[in-house]
């Protein structure tokens, strides 16, 4: 009888240093970030030095977590959705070693995911799917098109509140940055490191009165077709909506 699928994941996915990596092997690592197509939009985003001083009670944010899948009409600032962009995958320090240090754990600093975003109300941004430089600190406009919401919420297996909120985080695995130095192991990690920048978003999206709602459940094709991925070696590896919260009188 074959085994689950997920008992041949974890048995391929040893660390028992039977094969080589790539970086033992003495090849050269991947790029630090997926390369940029230059000929489209790039915009400046609100650097995290000019964020306001937020005061924190940290017990009562994670008491707060929760899911939140029914967002106010209210559009996020720019200042907002730069602080949760600096949260999850802001890049502090890019190192000599060819490493960067971000704002969420990594396995051997390899940040390996690339964000991608559904706008669907941020002041002074159009609606479309957007990429963001997390090396420059920048949000790249892919596509403006109006059907954005629609094909995403449909591939997200239905779920209203990727449409309604808005803005929605899908996070691209970059296998060959984490795979160079750990092989197949890698590929535990990759996930991982998303529940790491999920849980920032959740905490953050308090700080700014938003609700945040992890998404794991859509189809794997297409969003890999709707992202425009390329080789299988790319992958959407987990997604979050987040919008603001109705006041509560």
């Amino acid at each position: 009888m074959r085994k689950p699928a997920g008992q041949e994941f974890l048995k391929k996915t040893r660390l028992d240093g039977g094969v080589p990596t790539p970086q033992q092997m003495g090849l050269a690592q991947p790029r630090l970030e997926s390369e940029v197509d230059r000929s489209l939009p790039i915009f400046n985003l609100p650097q995290p030095d000019t964020f306001p001083v937020m005061p924190v009670d940290f017990l009562a944010f994670i008491e707060l977590r929760t899911s939140v899948r029914e967002y106010a009409s209210k559009a996020l600032t720019q200042e907002e959705l730069s602080f949760l962009l600096w949260c999850t995958q802001g890049v502090k320090q890019v190192v000599p070693r060819a490493a960067t240090f971000r704002t969420v754990p990594s396995a051997g600093a390899r940040h390996a995911l690339e964000t991608y975003l559904l706008i669907n109300r941020v002041e002074g941004l159009e609606p479309g799917l957007y990429r963001f430089l997390a090396l420059d600190h920048q949000l790249q406009q892919l596509s403006t098109e109006a059907a954005w919401p629609a094909v995403l919420s449909h591939a997200c297996k239905g779920q209203e509140f990727v449409k309604n909120s808005a803005v929605s985080f899908f996070w691209v695995a970059e296998s060959p940055r984490m795979t160079w130095r750990y092989g197949e192991r890698g590929y535990r990690y990759l996930f991982l490191d998303a529940g790491h920048v999920c849980q920032n978003l959740y905490l953050s999206s308090e700080a700014v009165g938003c609700g945040c709602c992890a998404i794991g459940a859509f189809d794997d094709e297409a969003l890999h077709d709707l992202l425009d991925l390329g080789e299988e070696e790319r992958f959407v590896v987990y997604g979050a909506a987040v919008g603001k919260k109705y006041k509560v009188e």
